[in-house]
């Protein structure tokens, strides 16, 4: 049940009512933007993106299986997965129904 103490002291909004955010929501930042110019930045010479990809790689080099999956899916694309529409390798059969005279025949009974 909604409670009415809360609503005692509402009113509704009138023309130039000092409430109103006529501004709107503010506007966040472009996440990609931001991400792509804090990996542009250099340290010590060198681009960030280069040095993370470093650091990956030897994560790699050292038997780390989910630094090298995540290089080669970044960098060949992600494998394509299969799945088996059958039933421990047997065919589905589906029924085919045909309407004769609109009663339907079941051809699989």
């Amino acid at each position: 049940m909604p409670r009415k103490d809360i609503y005692k002291d509402a009113k509704p909004f009138k023309k130039n009512d000092p409430r109103i955010n006529k501004k709107g929501r503010p506007k966040l930042p472009n996440l990609k933007e931001a991400i792509a110019k804090v990996l542009a930045e250099e340290k010590d010479g060198k681009i960030e993106l280069d040095n993370i990809l470093k650091a990956l790689k030897l994560k790699a080099l050292k038997g780390d299986v989910r630094a090298a999956q995540e290089l080669f899916d970044r960098g060949y694309g992600k494998s394509q997965q299969f799945i088996d529409h059958t039933s421990d390798g047997e065919k589905i059969n589906i029924p085919i129904i045909k309407w004769v005279n609109g009663i339907d025949k079941n051809e699989n009974k």
